[in-house]
């Protein structure tokens, strides 16, 4: 699976200090809003949000579909001294989970819902959202902009690099446009130990390019209102042609 083999890079691919510094504000903020108290870090991969809001005194769990992405959670839970409930539990099975009507608030950040690959799948994930969320709930999702990567048929992400003690990792990301319409994303990792030779592995895992029009209607379809989107997790307005990313509010009708 893609992500258990990538979960032992993650942590470096990401520049975690830098992410969480403009994101965090944002997201306690939403979840201040509306009173919530607890939140699941949906599709979680190694836990840094979910650890993050735990610290900032949220009742955080989290879950993912990648065993070896929670294995890395529950160590940097441990790490810092924290009791998280991590799960792995993918799209379609956080209520069965955890229960339902569990949580104040959900995320799901990081690009992760376009690895649905079908209106199907995407719909039994969000009234998935909608069942372990309590009446009046909040859920944030953050993609990629695809109305623009599609639009502007923008194939490269722009490299990472991280260094460690006497290890490097060089990433590069892009994607194949598929003929049916899906995406292949590629990630290319360049790792070396003590300016040594560098060594490469190449993972893949399909897309389904999710447009903020589909998003907004299935998100209606599935029993949510307030729908708002934003271009990050800065909040900044969305711009359909010029935005990094897709980021949506929305909550739970209310009972």
């Amino acid at each position: 699976m893609f992500y258990d083999t990538f979960s032992s890079d993650y942590d470096h691919f990401v520049n975690w200090p830098g992410r969480l510094a403009l994101e965090i504000p944002f997201l306690t903020g939403q979840l201040r809003a509306i009173g919530a108290k607890s939140v699941l870090d949906a599709a979680c991969g190694t836990g840094m949000h979910t650890l993050a809001l735990s610290q900032a005194g949220f009742d955080a769990a989290g879950a993912d579909l990648s065993a070896g992405m929670i294995a890395r959670a529950m160590e940097n839970s441990q790490a810092v001294g924290l009791q998280i409930p991590f799960k792995t539990a993918g799209f379609g099975e956080l209520s069965a989970a955890f229960g339902p009507e569990s949580f104040d608030a959900l995320f799901c950040l990081g690009n992760s819902l376009p690895h649905l690959l079908s209106p199907e799948l995407l719909s039994a994930a969000l009234a998935d959202f909608a069942l372990v969320l309590k009446p009046g709930g909040l859920v944030i999702i953050q993609n990629r902009n695809f109305d623009s990567v599609m639009a502007n048929h923008q194939r490269w992400m722009e490299p990472q690099s991280a260094r460690e003690d006497q290890t490097e990792w060089l990433f590069q990301r892009f994607y194949d446009f598929e003929p049916d319409g899906q995406l292949t994303f590629n990630v290319v990792t360049l790792r070396r130990e003590a300016e040594g030779v560098w060594t490469q592995s190449i993972r893949s895992t399909q897309l389904r390019p999710l447009l903020a029009a589909e998003l907004q209607t299935s998100f209606q379809g599935a029993g949510f209102e307030s729908i708002t989107c934003y271009g990050d997790l800065a909040g900044s307005i969305f711009n359909s042609s010029s935005s990094g990313n897709l980021v949506i509010t929305a909550q739970r009708l209310k009972k």
